[in-house]
């Protein structure tokens, strides 16, 4: 595959690739019944079938997996002894959340500052297009010897990634020899900045858990018996205050929190940009950014159940709750960590409240094997794309179908990238995607597959 073809092809391709972004990012296809329409998924659903079938694949169909949700699932075979790809992403998007807070209307695209606005800009409608332009380019340039593409294609976009509900995990389990591949392309991570390829070789895992505290039979007047009385929200502050200490570093008793990154970096003025932490405030724990963010377990409060300010009265709280996100590293078992947040919470509650913790999702961390041939041929693609070397950076989310892929096809090369680099703000507010990084990732997944099937 001739450099300089693919390049002028897949530029000649972004003003469409903005126009159907365009039309993708008006559907507002949020996998969640309260919030917005099933219709609206299934809109976009369709609309991922139509693009896909007009660039070249066959046998496209919607199917259903087990959490209701659709998938779009399509293949065609590329030339004798090719081997075969499956590119992944999925079509659903994260509510916008609060819509005073966004510049720009969520669901409609406009380019500010260089950069295209709206719900879905990069995760994950801005990879389903970087799959779309790469497919048009290899049609342009029709390295296929006859055959549509170089690689045989496999196809999944899913729709319920966003609500954690494993639909396509248990469908995958439950259809293996429609997704096998020798190669799985999972276009849900990014670089770890603009113009600076990357390929996302480890995820941490999850364990959720909600801890309750219960100190009296009911709510009591502060004035009368303030003081002796235990208060169930101080209790629960001074558990979830044993989670860290001074410095920040996570303290969960029986978990290792002092492993180091060896990838790319991630400088602190960037990653301070990035998060939009306050100027005077800190950074938490001892290390490298990198470290801390990809290579260690962190735990968040999700939220907690008491009153709010406004309409709270002059009570001793009887009880009082909290909902904790604990992120897993590599090299450490989820279900293992979630236990030991259990023991943790109950062995920190003071003056003998009640304590319950209730276990939810626990989901196990990932790394992916960068030993192979995809992995080989992928460097070169992105070195001649952006024309610096492949780095390889962590991601602190979690993406469960990685291991069930792994599970199920322990031959196949896992490939994660994308378009999502951090500037992109997803699931917040104002999530953008830097178009150059649409065009140079489609650069990427053409130079990858064209090669891969030995152009």
């Amino acid at each position: 595959m001739d450099l300089d073809a693919v390049r002028g092809t897949v530029h000649g391709l972004m003003p469409r690739a903005r126009a159907e972004l365009s039309e993708l990012v008006a559907i507002p296809s949020v996998a969640d019944a309260r919030q917005y329409p099933p219709s609206e998924c299934a809109r976009a659903a369709q609309w991922v079938l139509d693009a896909f079938a007009e660039v070249g694949l066959e046998q496209l169909r919607l199917e259903r997996t087990p959490d209701g949700s659709d998938a779009v699932v399509g293949h065609v075979q590329g030339p004798d002894g090719a081997p075969t790809v499956l590119l992944y992403a999925h079509y659903d998007v994260q509510p916008p959340l609060d819509d005073a807070a966004w510049q720009t209307p969520p669901f409609e695209l406009t380019e500010r500052d260089g950069r295209w606005y709206g719900r879905g800009t990069a995760d994950c409608k801005g990879n389903i297009l970087m799959h779309l332009t790469a497919l048009r380019t290899l049609r342009a340039l029709d390295p296929g010897g006859g055959a549509p593409f170089p690689v045989t294609v496999r196809l999944v976009v899913e729709g319920s990634e966003e609500q954690g509900t494993g639909g396509l995990e248990k469908h995958v389990e439950a259809n293996p020899a429609t997704f096998a591949a020798d190669v799985i392309v999972v276009a849900d991570t990014g670089n770890a900045e603009v113009g600076v390829p990357t390929v996302t070789t480890t995820l941490r895992g999850l364990a959720n858990v909600v801890v309750s505290v219960q100190a009296l039979a009911g709510e009591v007047h502060s004035g009368m018996f303030g003081g002796p009385a235990p208060d169930a929200l101080a209790a629960l502050v001074h558990i979830l205050s044993s989670l860290r200490d001074e410095r920040g570093n996570t303290t969960i008793d029986g978990l290792d929190a002092t492993a180091t990154w060896t990838g790319v970096p991630y400088p602190v003025d960037q990653f301070r940009k990035d998060a939009g932490v306050l100027d005077g405030v800190d950074l938490l724990g001892d290390g490298m950014v990198a470290d801390v963010v990809w290579a260690r377990p962190a735990v968040t409060v999700l939220g907690i159940d008491c009153p709010p300010v406004v309409g709270s009265a002059a009570a001793i709280q009887a009880k009082a709750a909290a909902r904790l996100n604990l992120r897993v590293p590599p090299g450490q078992d989820a279900k293992a960590a979630q236990q030991a947040l259990v023991a943790h919470l109950t062995n920190a509650a003071p003056w003998g409240v009640k304590v319950t913790v209730t276990p939810e999702a626990e989901g196990q961390p990932f790394r992916a094997a960068t030993d192979g041939p995809a992995y080989t041929t992928l460097a070169a693609a992105m070195s001649d794309a952006y024309g610096r070397d492949m780095a390889s950076a962590g991601q602190g989310g979690s993406i469960p179908l990685c291991n069930v892929f792994a599970d199920t096809y322990p031959g196949a090369e896992i490939v994660l990238l994308g378009v999502e680099e951090p500037a992109c703000l997803i699931h917040a507010p104002n999530e953008s995607v830097h178009p150059s990084e649409i065009e140079h990732m489609a650069i990427v997944e053409a130079l990858f597959l064209a090669r891969l099937g030995g152009h």
